[in-house]
């Protein structure tokens, strides 16, 4: 009898496993041939989760990572109540009039905008905001935006490397593993620099016979007030407020005790509260329902579908497993591991979604870091996921979020950027700034 309890677990333990990979693979291919919107997918996998068995109703809640949802939405709130000021375009503008529209200085302030942007915000919001600018001005300049805009992809996911908020999988695995906002900061800003200032130099390098235009047409740039651009003065004053108090308080998250996701709610409802104070009930309500919409709730609720997607590969020991086998395959030493973390991560988030790949490597790493001696001796490899699926984010148009939004804009403009021609550029730059943080890490941890 008890041999024939052991016999049915274990079938069934088999049955949960085959039906956990099932529907992870079957999800990635679904979401790499962008048929079905990605929200959908995500749903239904965790759904069919559910449905047969793998996962029980009430276990669903514990692979949920709720504070990776409050700092996803917090975020989204903030920045799309602070955007209606106008504050993102009076930088660039007031960018562009620093550098006496000289078309090779404004690739420069262009660069540097959007990578301090996609670092303190998030880069799918700071494209949103700098690619219109950025046809404008080139537009009257007279120049090809080509190759500011393919910058500013590059440097929307190197910059957005840097920080805890700047880039998805980052607030994934600082989620995950408890890290500040200055753990972030203090790691990876050194080699976020460096790859910046090189590839910014290279484009200014093989670009600068091309950038060049009229006087005529300079004086028209600085003939724009960037005052214009501000619409709501009192808002700005309120969203500057808010952001160094969420900002403040994301550095002093390690001596407050305070998670990420509650500071980043905080803000937003205290900038929803400061903008709506005073105002009629009608105007008030209308007015954060028009903040809410602006949320992206595609990718909150895939990121919701994703996570239990991930807990069921993680309750059925098929991440536990796949940690073992690349222990082998490394010799459970801590350099291989870290190497080809890297490199992996690179190469997979230039194919695929880098969201998903990050969601699947967190547990699969964690199960490791025990065997290699705990957390602290594993960071190493945990800052080589960050810089591979981040950097890997530039290998092709499909790469990252905020690649996508770009050549959209691009494409609506007239100036499309197409899927081969971009990785004559993007393919490049992603493998020479992964070896830049392959030296890196060798020089700063081996």
């Amino acid at each position: 009898m008890h041999f024939l309890d052991f016999l049915q677990n274990y079938l069934q333990e088999d049955v949960s496993k085959i039906i956990a990979v099932s529907v992870f693979a079957v999800c990635y291919i679904v979401l790499f041939s962008e048929k079905v919107n990605r929200a959908i997918v995500a749903i239904l996998g965790a759904v069919i989760m559910v449905f047969t068995g793998v996962l029980s109703q009430t276990s669903v809640l514990e692979g949920i990572d709720f504070n990776t949802l409050s700092l996803l939405i917090g975020m989204m709130i903030i920045i799309g109540t602070a955007e209606r000021s106008g504050m993102f375009e009076y930088v660039a503008v007031w960018g562009a009039k620093m550098v006496k529209a000289n078309p090779r200085g404004l690739l420069f302030v262009l660069a540097v905008v959007t990578a301090v942007f996609s670092a303190f915000l998030d880069n799918v919001t700071t494209v949103l905001l700098i690619a219109p600018v950025t046809i404008q001005i080139t537009h009257r300049l007279k120049l090809n935006p080509y190759p500011y805009l393919i910058l500013e992809i590059f440097c929307s996911n190197i910059g957005g490397t840097a920080t805890l908020i700047g880039d998805p999988p980052n607030i994934l695995i600082g989620s995950a593993l408890g890290l500040s906002f200055m753990d972030f900061v203090k790691e990876l800003t050194p080699i976020v620099l460096i790859c910046l200032f090189m590839i910014v130099c290279i484009f200014e390098m093989l670009w600068r016979k091309q950038l060049v235009t009229s006087e005529e047409n300079k004086l028209l740039i600085m003939q724009m007030n960037e005052k214009d651009c501000i619409r709501n003065y009192n808002l700005l004053k309120k969203s500057l407020f808010v952001l160094f108090l969420v900002i403040l308080g994301f550095v002093t998250a390690e001596e407050t005790g305070l998670a990420n996701g509650i500071i980043a709610l905080f803000g937003s409802a205290l900038l929803l509260l400061l903008y709506t104070i005073g105002k009629k009930h009608e105007d008030r309500d209308q007015k954060v329902e028009q903040i809410f919409s602006n949320v992206d709730w595609t990718t909150i609720f895939f990121f919701t579908g994703l996570f239990v997607i991930v807990y069921g590969l993680e309750e059925t020991g098929i991440l536990e497993m796949m940690g073992r086998k690349f222990l082998e395959f490394t010799n459970s030493e801590l350099e291989k591991i870290s190497i080809l973390t890297l490199w992996v991560s690179a190469i997979l988030s230039s194919i695929v979604d880098n969201i998903p790949f990050v969601a699947t490597m967190i547990p699969m790493l964690k199960s490791m870091e025990e065997s290699i001696g705990g957390r602290e001796i594993m960071m190493p490899a945990w800052w080589a996921l960050s810089l591979g699926a981040c950097f890997g984010g530039n290998g092709t148009i499909i790469g990252a979020s905020a690649n996508v939004i770009i050549a959209g804009i691009a494409s609506r403009e007239g100036h499309p950027i197409k899927f081969i021609p971009f990785m004559k550029w993007s393919i490049p730059v992603m493998l020479l700034t992964i070896l830049v943080a392959n030296i890196w890490l060798k020089i700063q941890y081996f």
